[in-house]
């Protein structure tokens, strides 16, 4: 598998860690919370393997901006939290400085 396929896989497995993390009310329900801990180890293994074949501050920026991207996004559109002009902006400064280090690992 391509370490931008394992890139977006452990992407997606942190996000469904952090959406169980959410609905584990607190670390209180059994069923999420062991999701929760199964989705966020194989987030990190796969970002183990992904390192292995890209520099860390891209891997780790691109990961942890897209996750914090798509979590923002999932918090209005699931759990009705405010979107407000800031919080856009801030989104759109995230999805930035993931396209900026992508532009700059490629030169």
């Amino acid at each position: 598998m391509s370490p931008a396929t394992l890139l977006v896989l452990a992407i997606l497995a942190e996000v469904v860690g952090t959406v169980l993390l959410r609905l584990s009310d607190g670390v209180s329900k059994l069923v999420p919370s062991i999701g929760m801990l199964a989705a966020y180890g194989a987030s990190v293994y796969l970002l183990a393997l992904v390192l292995k074949h890209f520099d860390i501050g891209f891997t780790y920026a691109v990961w942890s901006g897209v996750g914090t991207a798509m979590i923002a996004v999932i918090g209005v559109t699931v759990w009705d939290e405010p979107m407000g002009m800031l919080k856009l902006l801030s989104i759109g400064a995230v999805i930035a400085g993931v396209i900026g280090l992508n532009v700059s690992a490629a030169s």
